[in-house]
């Protein structure tokens, strides 16, 4: 019986492996589901202990996909088409076009079969999101997400092994043939016929984040989990897979400063930021807080936050707007004025105050509506607030310090349209496939929209497993098993 495994169920015989995942999330479990369909025995190595399996699927909500009409959690149609210019926009075109089509052409038929591996969804949350006619959310969350998966996954016989770090990858000529990882106190070796990468980026590794950022990521905050720190993708780069991906691009959001270093997980991210002004410890404002509707740029203001000084940011409003997001796990800070707010966030109260007058007297009147562009806006101010502008003028003022939070970074190895692993020679590995935030940075060049990487993760996974399990000649269906 395999470490972590359910009772009852074994292992085969040595080196007779068909499919190894690396990975516990839902890319990996995606690849190890559909891989143990088509008839291969599979093998998924966690590196985190059971309870903290599942990387940063842990902190998901929901997953974008394209379809053709509304359903029972589902507003209204999200065309391919539509779902490819939103991608376009956040990318600002940096994205690999005949992988990002792919991806979305697969994931209307995703979307169902994440369903039939016992997901459930509920309808959309409101507010800030207006996610309602894309997204598909999760009932229960990412955890729920995950622990289907791995029921089903092990109902299946997919074996999977925690606290299973891998230490080594035997890579020849493109070519996997083993590895080894952490088992206890010593080290196990694994041969399998096909390899699946799905362990994830490598944002938990401040090392490696200073590479691009430099001192700045000390005062990164990691969102997820604290095992995604690149060791697979290292590996696999120094074996030969071709790179893809700017090391300083990633999904990162401004999210509560107060938050701990590694797993704060969704509920320290704030969505106020289009309800207010945002300034840094100079107490000026540094960027339109109103460019877009908050599903297509919440995601930008990580690395915002991550150019101003120190690293630090506040987000200012006042009582009107305090119940029209969901807040932080922690208060936000409050003062019965603008310069009593200024005093306990530690800025110039002058400065602060004139920043305000200046942006209130800038406001122009219109119809406000969160949900949509509105025609609220400023004029002759310098980062203008192009909708959602209301004038600060009603007391108490409320305000929450960010910093960024990363979720994960797009710098990764390049895949083909079977997800296989493409070497630094352009030739595409045969028996190497990657899936998830390993190899992200083949759609997301830089930007995000909200629920793309869990999309990622699914179909990926899902075409890396069927792959896999294809090259190696299992013939069966994924109904067969």
């Amino acid at each position: 019986m395999s470490r972590g495994a359910d009772p009852g169920m074994r292992e085969p015989s040595a080196g007779a492996w068909d499919v190894v995942v690396a990975g516990g999330g839902n890319a990996a479990l995606c690849a190890a589901i559909a891989a143990r369909r088509a008839g291969a025995r599979v093998l998924v190595l966690e590196g985190a202990p059971k309870f903290y399996r599942g990387g940063n699927t842990r902190h998901t909500r929901n997953m974008r996909c394209a379809h053709d009409a509304a359903t029972e959690t589902l507003s209204g149609p999200y065309p391919e088409d539509e779902f490819f210019d939103d991608l376009m926009k956040v990318t600002e075109g940096h994205t690999d076009e005949r992988l990002a089509r792919l991806m979305i052409r697969e994931s209307k038929e995703a979307l169902d079969w994440i369903q039939q591996q016992g997901v459930r969804f509920q309808p959309s949350l409101g507010g800030t999101l207006s996610l309602g006619r894309t997204n598909s959310f999760f009932l229960g969350g990412g955890r729920a997400m995950l622990n289907a998966l791995y029921q089903t996954a092990e109902r299946l016989g997919v074996v999977v092994r925690y606290d299973a770090e891998i230490v080594s990858l035997d890579v020849e000529g493109g070519v996997f043939r083993g590895l080894r990882h952490k088992a206890g106190s010593g080290v196990d070796e694994v041969h399998a016929r096909a390899f699946v990468a799905a362990a994830g980026g490598f944002e938990a590794n401040l090392d490696w984040l200073k590479q691009g950022w430099g001192e700045a990521a000390d005062n990164f905050l990691i969102r997820g989990t604290p095992y995604n720190r690149g060791a697979v993708l290292r590996m696999l780069l120094d074996r030969g897979a071709q790179a893809v991906g700017d090391p300083t691009q990633c999904h990162a959001v401004a999210i509560d400063a107060r938050a701990p270093k590694f797993d704060g997980g969704i509920i320290t991210r704030l969505d106020c930021v289009v309800f207010g002004i945002v300034v840094n410890k100079h107490a000026v404002r540094f960027y339109d807080e109103g460019q877009d509707v908050w599903p297509k740029r919440y995601a930008i203001w990580g690395r915002l936050v991550a150019q101003q000084p120190d690293q630090i940011g506040f987000i200012i409003f006042d009582d009107p707007s305090l119940k029209l997001f969901m807040p932080s796990l922690y208060p936000p800070i409050r003062g019965a004025t603008i310069a009593e707010l200024a005093g306990k966030l530690g800025l110039d109260a002058a400065t602060l105050e004139r920043t305000v007058a200046d942006y209130n007297a800038a406001v122009r009147p219109g119809s406000f509506d969160h949900t949509q562009l509105d025609d609220c806006r400023t004029e002759g101010l310098d980062p203008p607030k192009t909708h959602w502008a209301r004038r600060l003028e009603t007391a108490p003022f409320y305000a929450y310090p960010v910093r960024p939070g990363i979720t994960f970074t797009y710098l990764g190895v390049r895949v083909d349209e079977e997800a296989r692993i493409v070497m630094a020679d352009g030739s595409a590995a045969d028996n190497m496939f990657a899936a998830g935030e390993i190899m992200a940075g083949n759609v997301l060049g830089r930007g995000y929209a909200a629920g793309i990487g869990m999309t990622i993760g699914s179909v990926f996974g899902r075409m890396a497993g069927r792959g896999a399990a294809r090259r190696l000649g299992c013939s069966q269906t994924e109904k067969a098993v």
